[in-house]
């Protein structure tokens, strides 16, 4: 069986290709923004333009439009190819690489929003001790209680706390198979974290008579 991984929730862009278990292709590209406008030609460029049986897709948290782009593309080819589909989070995604090489246990630290920052924490073999949480730099460095830290908001961290030394990571679709099936079985639906920056106008109250 094969199997396509597709992850943008963050500022990496990236792209793997599975028979069973081995890898067979992969991409990874740190782009920031553009998530929409590189992740086709990616797909393209892998084995059988990344035809698959089943699509595994990053559901965050992370980049509200990174997280959009990556589950609209996964459901559109899985709908396509008559695939299933599930999707993994992205500090899992973080946490099951460090873990592999590192059993110790660890914070996902991914930057965030308006100064905040996702933190969740892991313990081996793979244990999530919590959900993601958005907090404030301050608020996550309390909570590292002795815990190595890793991911994207690292700097945030270091910046009040110069011994705060972790190491700045962001998930690589080439890990996901590290990842138990459990975590790799979440509903492909986005999860932001934390509320939208976009608000709906008010509506005015209805007149009465």
């Amino acid at each position: 069986m094969r199997t396509l991984v597709i992850d943008t929730a963050t500022a990496a862009c990236s792209v793997a290709l599975f028979e069973d278990d081995r890898l067979i292709a992969h991409a990874h590209d740190v782009v920031g923004r553009g998530h929409a406008e590189r992740l086709v030609p990616m797909v393209a460029a892998l084995p059988g333009g990344g035809r698959a049986d089943h699509v595994l897709v990053d559901v965050g948290p992370g980049s509200f439009t990174g997280i959009r782009v990556g589950i609209a593309a996964a459901r559109a080819l899985a709908f396509g190819w008559g695939a299933t589909i599930a999707g993994y989070g992205a500090p899992s995604l973080v946490a099951a690489a460090a873990l592999a090489d590192d059993p110790r246990p660890l914070a996902v630290v991914m930057e965030g929003g308006h100064g905040e920052v996702f933190m969740q924490g892991f313990v081996a073999p793979f244990v999530a001790l919590d959900a993601p949480r958005s907090l404030t730099p301050a608020a996550a460095l309390a909570a590292l209680a002795g815990r190595r830290v890793i991911g994207s908001g690292v700097r945030w961290l270091s910046a009040l706390d110069a011994e705060v030394a972790g190491a700045e990571a962001l998930p690589d679709a080439r890990h996901a198979l590290l990842l138990p099936a459990e975590a790799r079985a979440l509903p492909p639906v986005p999860f932001y974290g934390r509320a939208p920056d976009a608000k709906l106008p008010a509506t005015a109250a209805p007149a009465t008579a």
